[in-house]
């Protein structure tokens, strides 16, 4: 710790976005030289090298991967720090970052509105994404928490995660679709449909995949992929063509504002639940202990196994 600088690993940061000595040495207010060195008494420190030295600059190797992580995880770390002395300078309520899939949104805006109410001077971020990229979010210290799926992650055991809730799916369109107003849809009547679906490889594509492989139908083709809640509404409600696969909450919420509507499709597979992700052994600050109280309190009517103890997180038994 005596050898390690702040200024040698925002150096170390610096050199994997611009890819350069130069530009990293711009970026954190040092000479080449300077820089130079620093890099240099670094991976003295480590005994190891951390880059490799290419045409196309400075490419971190896995040592510096590894260094990396953790030089951002610290970052973060001072960053929350900052955040949490500012608030109790100030007499305000802090700051929490958390992450989620499209099918949670419905459930964290009504956490996030509960934790509100209970401190009014709170900030919150929220980051909208597919289970891969937070978990690469929480992995980098960027995210408290996500509300994901660990399971998509090659290294699931590395995070402590609790159950939050299964998921129930539905497939909407445009209140003008052609087979709105059916009794039932079967999913050949869709096969010609342009569907709006998350990137390949995502648990709910997959789903949906099997789903067709099942019926013995092609996939289709002509795909609109996205990962945000907003895009997906906004096709639908312009493109009568249009279906997508969602999650039952974000079904309802839209439902609800007569947006869209479901279409009367029953899929013979189950997705998988959704959890609270954290890292394992990541100090857990009072915002988050906060908003897994309103979490907590939101889902009061839901089923035991769905209830969080902030207590409990540290304990949890990694996801499968």
């Amino acid at each position: 710790m005596s050898r390690l600088h702040a200024k040698q690993l925002r150096l170390l940061i610096a050199i994997e976005e611009s890819g350069s000595l130069l530009g990293a040495a711009d970026k954190v207010g040092l000479t080449q030289p300077g820089a130079s060195k620093a890099l240099r008494e670094l991976e003295q420190t480590f005994q190891v090298e951390l880059f490799e030295r290419t045409n196309r600059g400075l490419i971190p190797n896995e040592a510096g991967k590894c260094v990396l992580r953790f030089a951002r995880l610290i970052q973060a770390d001072i960053n929350n720090l900052r955040f949490e002395l500012d608030a109790i300078a100030s007499g305000a309520g802090g700051r929490v970052a958390i992450g989620t899939i499209m099918g949670a949104v419905p459930l964290l805006t009504d956490v996030i509105s509960d934790l509100l109410q209970q401190q009014p001077r709170m900030t919150v971020e929220v980051v909208e994404d597919t289970s891969e990229t937070l978990l690469d979010l929480v992995d980098r210290g960027r995210l408290d928490a996500a509300i994901c799926r660990s399971s998509v992650s090659r290294n699931p055991d590395i995070y402590e995660s609790l159950f939050i809730k299964d998921e129930a799916l539905s497939v909407i369109a445009n209140v003008d679709h052609p087979a709105m107003g059916a009794k039932s849809v079967e999913l050949t009547e869709l096969q010609d449909s342009r569907w709006v679906v998350y990137r390949a490889h995502m648990p709910m594509r997959r789903l949906l995949e099997r789903e067709f492989h099942e019926a013995q139908l092609n996939f289709p083709l002509h795909l609109v992929e996205t990962t945000s809640t907003l895009t997906t509404l906004s096709l639908l409600s312009r493109n009568i063509d249009l279906v997508a696969l969602v999650s039952d909450d974000v079904a309802n919420y839209f439902c609800r504002h007569h947006l869209v509507d479901a279409l009367p499709l029953r899929l013979k597979s189950r997705s998988e639940p959704y959890e609270l992700v954290m890292r394992k052994g990541a100090k857990r600050s009072p915002t988050l202990n906060l908003l897994l109280e309103s979490l907590n309190k939101v889902q009061g009517n839901g089923p035991t196994r769905g209830m969080l103890n902030p207590q409990d997180l540290g304990a949890a038994t990694p996801s499968r």
